[in-house]
Parts: structure tokens; C-alpha cells; sequence
């Protein structure tokens, strides 16, 4: 695990990794003893849930897990959830206890998982935050938050530290985007209603060495935290590829390029291109000596792009659900009806990280470690880079977390006869409450380009 530096601006928490850039998370304290847990970060997602003490799968035994020994006041109810994300799937109970994450406390909603599958063996985090505006299968965490009254505006801005470029200044600050991660003002782009709440823009365009694909315009982009890479339809991933020289795939979903191409990516909103740089969507020679595409011919989300890691650590993200906004931004949006109730996302410059000369590149550890509820260190052995096309191995592509519905297989069907600890009864103001979020008046998003 490489630990972000303490933040510097109020109600923030430093953004933690793997190590290898393929999954970030936050610490969050649990209960009435304030247990710490970590968490994927997934903007992508909108059920929030952690490892449960009643949880038989291998994965829980390798992290730490939440139950009524950890805390007096938690309340589990009787009913259940299930989630399926791009990888992985979990099922468990809905409780509610108090939340303590970066400078704010509150009553919270969120499930103890009982059964998740194997991929969660491959990733050092305890549980996932949902950070989407969609309705989840627990309360929405922004929207509780906001109803909360402790932050000023409903807005939370996301910096991820790249492990090669040194100490970790990740960070997440709710409230106010931090200035001093980003130069220059914010460009505000509308999110797609249709996304149902999801942090969704439309592309204008991808491009490779200054010449466009010329088939993503118009194509959602969902901005996805808990995504390691990014995933496209395959005719437009294909398209972008065949501008790329050298590159080859033997089913158009994983492939190769040159180990030495230093150019970078460029994906385009309103009018506005930010890049990717090689070392991000190329992935480091694999043990026969080929470099894999980090940009995958995949349908996460059908017909829609899905940009994970590979380009957030490029940029810097304001995502803003305050409807109120509209009126506090560039005047380009002054005629803008605010009675449409459109959603925006806006983009700007991110401050530009210096890499000390003296530091050689380096291979990122593919073995964090955590300790779990046991107390004993536990090495999580971290996916490694994907196979070359036509290898008989199956690639990994690093952690999915895109909420993509009710989950299927062994995490949802063990649901129902995992043990579970009796319902507890509650005040009215702590009655367990399903996630019935009203839709989203104005959503605005602030992607930020690295110089």
C-alpha cells in the first residue's frame, strides 16, 4: 500500500493505492470505536458496503471486516443486497452506523457483506464507497452527506497520485475543489440525464498523434474512479488502435503496441482535449517482452466509454452535485435555462508533477499488504499487467468497480442463507431508508488536464 500525505485543506483525506495504480482508496472509521477500513474510491458506483464479520469467502479473511463486536451502535437489518460490478460480485445485509470520513461524522446507511466472489482476493481494500449520484442499494453517500449540513456545497474534488512520480499527494476534498491541484478555470461540459445520476459526459473525440478516430463523438464517457483502465465499444477501440503503428490484437478486446512509443492519447470534451500519457495507457513489457494497450475493447456500459485510472491521473476532477452551482459559473454558461434542469462537468489545467531526476523509473509492487481483523500482516498478491493477445492465460484487467446492477452467481444466491445478526430496532430517525433519490436537478463535473 503506498499512503497519501495528509491533507492540507479542510474537510479532505488523503487518496491511498495498491502500489501499482490499478486501485485507489480512502480510510474511513466505522462505529462507535471508530474502526478503520479502507475503501474503493468508485464515483462509478453508488452502493456503499464493507467486509461483514459473517463473511465466509476467502477475500474477508484477507482484509479487515465490520460486526456488532466493533461497535455498539450498529443496527443490521434484515434486508438484503447484491451487487454485480465489471469485476466481481458481493451480497450481504444492510446496516447503519455512524460514518467518520474526512472531517465529517453522520448516521449512514451501507451493506455488511456476507459473500463476495474471488476477484476481491487480488485487491487491498476492505469494502467500496459509492460516490455516484445514481440510486444504489444504500443510501446515496453524497446525498446523505448534504442532508448532513457539514460542507458547504455539495461538491467533491479528486486528485490521484501516479505511484511513479513520488510521495503520494492523492486526495479527495469535499465542499470545494482544492486550487491548488489544478491552474487555470473550470470548462463546464453538460452530463447526459439519460445517465441516470452516473458522472457521464459526451465526447466530442479520441485521438492518437493529432488525428482523431472519428467514431466516439457523441459517445457517453463515464468518469469511474473505481475503474483501473479505460473500456470502449470495440469498433471504436479498434479505430483508435489502427492509428496507433504496431499495434496488433487477436480479438480486438486486449492489444499490443510498441514498448517504445512515447506519444500520448488525447480524449476531447467541448472543444477542449486532454492527454493520457504513454506511461499511464502502456502498459510495462510483460515477462515475454510485449507492452500491452491499457484502452480495451469492451462494453462496460453499452455503447459508452468508460474512463478508469488510466485518464483521472491525468486530470483533475470536480464532481459537483449542487444545483445551485449553475448561477457560480463561467459566464459561457450565463444562458444556459436553468428551468431545463441540465447537469454539467467542467475541465481546466492540473498542476503539473515534478519527478525528482534522481529517481530511475521503477516496477510498481504487486504486493500490498494489509492487516486484517486478526491482526496478522496479510500480502495481497495484485493482478499482474494482461497477457499478450493469444496467450492461453486469461488477461487481468485490473479492478472494475462500475455498479452494473443486482449480482448474479454465488454473492447474491448465498445471500439469503448466510448468517446474519438480528434486526435491532431503532428510533425513527435511524430507520434503515432505501436509497429513493430524488433525481438530479444539476450535476457539474470539473475535469482538470495535467500540463
Amino acid at each position: 500500500m503506498v499512503t497519501a500525505l495528509p491533507p492540507t485543506q479542510s474537510y479532505a483525506a488523503g487518496i491511498s493505492q495498491d502500489g501499482t495504480d490499478f486501485s485507489y482508496f480512502v480510510q474511513l472509521n466505522l462505529g462507535s470505536t471508530g474502526k478503520p477500513v479502507w475503501m474503493l474510491l468508485d464515483t462509478g458506483a453508488a452502493t456503499t458496503w464493507v467486509m461483514g464479520k459473517y463473511c465466509t469467502s476467502s477475500p474477508c479473511a484477507m482484509h479487515n471486516n465490520f460486526g456488532p463486536d466493533d461497535s455498539t451502535t450498529l443496527k443490521i437489518s434484515s434486508t438484503p443486497f447484491s451487487v454485480q460490478y465489471g469485476s466481481g460480485s458481493v451480497g450481504g445485509w444492510i446496516g447503519t452506523d455512524t460514518v467518520s470520513f474526512a472531517g465529517t461524522t453522520m448516521p449512514y446507511q451501507f451493506g455488511l457483506a456476507n459473500r463476495t466472489s474471488d476477484d476481491f482476493v487480488h485487491f487491498a481494500f476492505d469494502g467500496i464507497l459509492g460516490m455516484s449520484m445514481s440510486n444504489g442499494q444504500t443510501q446515496n453517500y453524497m446525498q446523505t452527506l448534504k442532508a448532513s449540513k457539514q460542507i458547504s456545497a455539495n461538491v467533491f474534488g479528486v486528485y490521484l497520485s501516479r505511484n511513479a512520480d513520488g510521495p503520494n499527494t492523492g486526495e479527495i476534498s469535499f465542499g470545494a475543489p482544492d486550487k491548488a491541484k489544478y491552474t487555470g478555470d473550470l470548462v463546464y461540459t453538460a452530463v447526459a440525464a439519460s445517465a441516470g445520476g452516473d458522472w457521464a459526459i459526451p465526447l466530442d473525440s479520441i485521438s492518437y498523434d493529432g488525428k482523431a478516430t472519428g467514431v466516439a463523438g457523441g459517445k457517453l464517457a463515464y468518469l469511474d474512479t473505481g475503474t483501473s483502465f479505460v473500456f470502449g465499444p470495440k469498433a471504436d477501440v479498434a479505430a483508435l488502435y489502427k492509428l496507433i503503428p504496431g499495434a496488433a490484437s487477436a480479438d480486438g478486446e486486449i492489444w499490443t503496441v510498441p514498448c517504445n512509443n512515447n506519444l500520448p492519447l488525447a480524449f476531447s470534451f467541448s472543444g477542449v482535449t486532454y492527454t493520457v500519457l504513454p506511461q499511464d495507457w502502456i502498459s510495462p513489457p510483460s515477462s515475454s517482452g510485449a507492452c500491452t494497450g491499457n484502452i480495451y475493447g469492451r462494453e462496460v456500459v453499452p455503447g459508452a466509454w468508460l474512463l478508469g485510472d488510466v485518464f483521472l491521473k491525468n486530470v483533475y476532477a470536480v464532481f459537483d452535485a449542487d444545483q445551485t452551482r449553475i448561477g457560480k459559473e463561467p459566464s459561457s454558461l450565463a444562458t444556459i435555462d436553468t428551468a431545463s434542469l441540465m447537469s454539467f462537468t467542467g475541465l481546466a489545467k492540473r498542476v503539473a508533477v515534478a519527478v525528482p531526476a534522481s529517481s530511475p523509473p521503477t516496477t510498481p509492487s504487486l504486493s500490498p499488504t494489509v492487516i486484517p481483523s486478526n491482526g496478522t500482516p496479510t500480502t495481497l498478491i495484485t493482478k499482474p499487467p494482461p497477457t499478450a493477445p493469444g496467450s492461453s492465460t486469461k488477461p487481468t484487467e485490473g479492478v472494475s468497480g462500475h455498479e452494473t446492477g443486482g449480482a448474479t452467481g454465488t454473492a447474491a444466491a448465498e445471500t439469503a442463507g448466510a448468517p446474519a445478526a438480528p434486526a435491532q430496532s431503532s428510533s425513527p430517525g435511524e430507520q434503515l431508508q432505501g436509497s429513493n433519490i430524488a433525481s438530479i436537478v444539476i450535476v457539474l463535473v470539473a475535469v482538470v488536464m495535467a500540463a
